[in-house]
């Protein structure tokens, strides 16, 4: 895919990554994602939540240093979807399976990338369709937050006009007053929570692999049913919308779709081998971080380091800690990234067929990624050929 010219760069930063207030503050960007996955892995398919924990939190520390640029890391969420639903309906997911997914995907990816074929397969896809993607992406992203606001209507439109008012202010970072607010509320609801709160043991752990837990039938599950099935969701989401993301708000810190394929195969190989879940780079959290004033690769450090505190201190009580940001609160973060990521895939072809793929692209891609990813790349290269007129 041939770059274009960014039409919406965020302006450049001094080089490095910043620690500041708004870097703080857009580290926690992404949590409507990365909350709900972590919780389902923990109670619905009983994970180890230190894994889980160890994974990501090294994983972000990494990538936040080396991209420097908010480039998100999140959990896969098809594989996230079908594992903790247990949607397979001839195997049972298993813990081992869900490692035995890490480290599959992780070796399609650096294979991918090692071997240029990510970049090659990235160039045939068009633009529009890639716009797209980003387009459902955002939507999709709107309409979940709109779902968990529907939880309390109230305190979601007080929380979201107050964020709106404050998203450029740099002396209190929006952010900051969502979590508070949304602490606040979660103890009045619940005033057991603060017991359970000042009840936290900390429990300190080590890392330890978790290669010798996984069996034969684990990675044949892991494979066929959770690895495969992302693939296409992954290129098209995390590696292709991503890149397209970075460098349209970062042209002075561009990436390649090799080098994030290479780092999305590195940090799942790690991530099974620690007892953590499958990761990618998705582009909705980007635009999460972004949202909430991170401009540099700090955001990510910061984030991770909290996970990695989490992991090894108090990896036993995450479910506690976690209940004190409400739904509505989660709900409200997910919709403004989603509209963020959406405002930046407003920059339309000028051509006619062009546009009908990139709607068609984002209207299926709110429902199946990679779907989308084939049917809008045939839709295009239908109108290119002229074999469709609209």
């Amino acid at each position: 895919m041939a770059p274009e010219p960014a039409t919406s760069a965020l302006p450049p930063v001094a080089a490095g990554n910043r620690f500041d207030r708004a870097e703080w503050a857009g580290a926690f960007g992404d949590l409507g994602t990365l909350i709900p996955f972590i919780v389902a892995y923990i109670t619905l398919l009983g994970l180890d939540p230190f894994g889980i924990l160890l994974g990501f939190g090294v994983s972000m520390i990494a990538v936040g240093l080396y991209y420097k640029t908010p480039f998100p890391v999140q959990p896969m969420k098809a594989i996230g979807a079908v594992a903790t639903t247990q949607a397979a309906q001839t195997a049972t997911i298993t813990a081992g399976a869900v490692y035995g997914a890490s480290l599959v995907t992780g070796a399609i990816w650096l294979l991918l990338g090692a071997t240029g074929a990510a970049k090659r397969v990235a160039q045939v896809v068009s633009r529009p369709v890639a716009i797209g993607i980003i387009l459902g992406l955002g939507l999709s992203f709107m309409v979940d937050g709109a779902k968990l606001m529907a939880q309390g209507w109230w305190l979601s439109g007080i929380a979201l006009f107050a964020t709106l008012a404050l998203l450029t202010n740099k002396t209190i970072p929006a952010m900051f007053l969502l979590l508070a607010a949304g602490a606040v509320v979660a103890l009045v609801r619940d005033p057991a929570l603060l017991t359970a709160l000042g009840a936290l043991q900390i429990e300190l752990r080590l890392p330890s692999l978790t290669l010798g837990d996984i069996s034969w039938s684990d990675l044949v599950i892991g494979t066929l049913f959770l690895a495969l099935p992302q693939v296409p969701l992954t290129l098209g989401n995390a590696v292709i919308a991503v890149t397209e993301e970075n460098n349209r708000l970062f042209a002075d810190r561009p990436v390649s779709e090799r080098k994030v394929a290479v780092s999305t195969g590195l940090m799942n190989l790690f991530s099974g081998s620690v007892g953590g879940v499958p990761m990618c780079h998705g582009a909705g959290g980007m635009a999460g971080h972004v949202a909430f004033g991170a401009r540099t690769g700090g955001s990510l450090i910061v984030l991770g380091i909290l996970l990695l505190g989490l992991a090894i201190f108090l990896s036993g009580s995450v479910s506690t800690i976690f209940r004190i940001i409400p739904p509505e609160v989660m709900g409200v973060v997910l919709f403004l990234a989603g509209a963020q990521l959406a405002l930046g895939s407003c920059d339309f072809s000028r051509d006619k067929g062009e546009r009908f793929s990139t709607l068609v692209t984002a209207g299926l891609a709110m429902w199946n990624i990679g779907i989308a990813f084939i049917i809008g790349l045939g839709l295009y290269h239908a109108f290119k050929r002229g074999w469709i007129r609209v």
